[in-house]
């Protein structure tokens, strides 16, 4: 017939005859009764698709040459077109087709089990129709109800369940909505869907959750919730603005804490333990970062800039910081690895970036290093290094030239005395002297209180001279014994200069404190005898136990000392009185009676009487 010139005829006649046949397929559709109108229109839609293959078969040669030359709608085409018209919409067939499918959706939603091959089937014919026949007919109405539903859903949750039971059926319907798309719905619709329990289930919400009573954002924080916390990131990233409200809340909580650490008067009290509560707040967030949030980078800059706020809130921090370093390489790295001290001083120097006054802390430092180096006291020389390499490498060469000064000046002065023993045997049985030659700019010098007073007194008084009378001088000190027994002692300056010693030894040696303290030997033997060997005053013991002090004895602190006054005065020892020698002493009163200062009694010649 094309090539007879009748090719308008003939597709004329294919539009009129599928039009006719259409129209009576619509009629046994819309006859179906309940769940059978679907697997009728699926029946119907398949039978209509093996007929459209063999007629375009047979309608090959006009497919291929009157159409195009005519510009007429191809035979597939022209069948699927025909039958959207002619079947789909339908007046009794269009409502009737979304009604049943959305309430198919419902009902899978409310926990039915659904045939979803039959729906799949037909949303997928909905889609060979044409984007816009899915999305008018289905798509558009979908999303509508389905934000109804959760919208209503959400506010029952919301009323009757705590924020990490909520967030688990938010999270449960999400999963649910996207394996809904892989079933039967077309991947495009996922976007769209997932938009919608976002807007309904979190974002309209999320105030509301991270700050609920008693189980929001704040108390999975205290609480180490590393799952809820996960679930609520990857819930609240979903939506503008998510993240930055978690952020926003967490920081404003960490400063809240981190202020109230670092301004409580009763935990400033031990500086070791106030800066090892700042790295376990540090580990805390760190982990809850790392395991809740994935590592994201934003919450590590407001975690940082937290610790920043609060660390310099309080103006000791560099000092408390120092005394942690100082307490750790003095005893509290003592059998420690050296991969677990590395990681205690990079968290020591992650706390020294956040401070503000670096140069109060290098004050301090270097204060503490001189200590310990020249008392000997370091538990390790590589831990020292290790951390002024670190130093070094934050704040630059300027900022540790000094301290690395003071390493040199030990080993210089090490090997000063090796050289002078070495050039000196004779001396090797005799007492050991220790000389640390030291390079007065490397080392911390400040002016003592007796120095101050000096140059005052002289700056006020011209022409006269001072002198110190120590062996005269009295003080005041506390001290802690065992099981925290608090007593204040009044004690000589000698008695202080030889306890004081005690705050960085457990044990010395008698030449050890004579060494230390410059007391001249008379004077220090009666002071340790008085605190040592006085029952009731007894604050250090000895070894050996003996009333009198020999150059070969031991001291420590006695930590069963008691008393019950909280207040304790310790004398001292006085030299033993003179023997007196009768003779000498008959000279003396015959010469004060020839001088008219005494007389003997009239009656009783062993009576003397004194005349004014």
């Amino acid at each position: 017939m094309v090539l007879h010139k009748f090719g308008e005829k003939l597709y004329s006649g294919l539009v009129a005859t599928m039009t006719a046949h259409l129209k009576e397929i619509s009629k046994s559709i819309e006859a179906a009764q309940g769940d059978l109108f679907l697997e009728e229109l699926n029946r119907k839609w398949n039978d209509h698709n093996k007929a459209l293959q063999m007629i375009r078969d047979i309608l090959m040669y006009m497919d291929r040459t009157y159409i195009p030359n005519t510009h007429k709608t191809p035979v597939h085409e022209l069948g699927l077109n025909l039958w959207r018209d002619n079947v789909i919409h339908s007046s009794k067939i269009q409502s009737r087709l979304l009604s049943m499918l959305l309430e198919l959706v419902h009902r899978e939603r409310t926990g039915e089990v659904i045939d979803r091959g039959l729906m799949r089937n037909i949303i997928k014919m909905l889609m060979d129709l044409g984007s816009s026949v899915y999305q008018e007919d289905f798509e558009k109405p979908f999303l509508e109800v389905s934000a109804e539903f959760y919208m209503g859903e959400s506010q029952k949750f919301i009323e009757c369940c705590d924020c990490g039971d909520y967030l688990k059926k938010a999270e449960l319907r999400l999963n649910e909505e996207i394996e809904r798309v892989t079933h039967y719905l077309d991947v495009k619709s996922e976007v769209k869907i997932t938009n919608v329990v976002e807007k309904e289930m979190i974002a309209n919400h999320m105030m509301r959750l991270v700050h609920m009573e008693n189980s929001g954002l704040v108390n999975m924080l205290l609480d180490d919730k590393y799952e809820d916390l996960g679930r609520m990131y990857n819930l609240f990233r979903r939506v503008p603005n998510g993240l930055s409200t978690i952020r926003d809340v967490m920081t404003s909580h960490l400063r809240e804490i981190g202020k109230q650490l670092v301004t409580d008067a009763e935990k400033l009290k031990d500086p070791v333990e106030f800066v090892q509560r700042l790295l376990d707040e540090k580990d805390k967030y760190d982990s809850i970062i790392s395991q809740a949030f994935i590592n994201d980078k934003t919450f590590q800059n407001a975690l940082n800039s937290s610790f920043e706020y609060f660390i310099n809130l309080n103006n000791r921090s560099p000092e408390f910081i120092s005394l942690f370093v100082d307490d750790k390489l003095r005893k509290g790295l003592k059998g420690v690895s050296e991969e677990d001290v590395e990681i205690i001083l990079d968290k020591v120097m992650m706390l020294f970036r956040y401070l503000q006054e670096k140069d109060v802390f290098e004050k301090y430092y270097k204060q503490h290093l001189a200590k310990r180096l020249l008392s000997g006291k370091t538990v390790s020389d590589d831990a020292e290094r290790s951390l002024i390499v670190k130093l070094k490498t934050e704040c630059g060469y300027q900022f540790t030239s000094k301290l690395e000064g003071m390493f040199t000046d030990m080993k210089t002065s090490q090997d000063t005395m090796q050289g002078f023993y070495a050039s000196h045997p004779e001396l090797t049985d005799g007492p050991t002297l220790v000389v640390q030659v030291l390079t007065t700019g490397s080392w911390p010098t400040q002016p003592t209180l007796c120095e101050k007073f000096r140059s005052y007194y002289l700056g006020t008084h011209t022409g006269r001279r001072l002198s110190w009378q120590t062996n005269m001088g009295t003080a005041d000190i506390k001290a802690t014994f065992g099981k925290g027994q608090k007593h204040e002692l009044n004690v000589s300056t000698y008695q202080m200069c030889v306890l004081m010693l005690f705050n960085n030894a457990d044990r010395l040696s008698y030449k050890e404190v004579e060494q230390a303290t410059g007391i001249p030997a008379s004077d220090l033997k009666r002071c340790l005898q008085s605190m040592a060997c006085v029952k009731g005053k007894n604050v250090l013991r000895k070894e050996p136990m003996s009333k009198d002090i020999g150059e070969d004895d031991a001291f420590f602190v006695n930590d069963k000392f008691t008393s019950k006054f909280y207040k304790v005065k310790i004398g001292t020892v006085l030299q033993s009185r003179f023997l007196a020698n009768p003779t000498e002493i008959k000279k003396r009163i015959e010469s004060l009676i020839e001088r008219d200062f005494l007389e003997r009694d009239n009656n009783d010649r062993k009576l003397y009487r004194y005349l004014a």
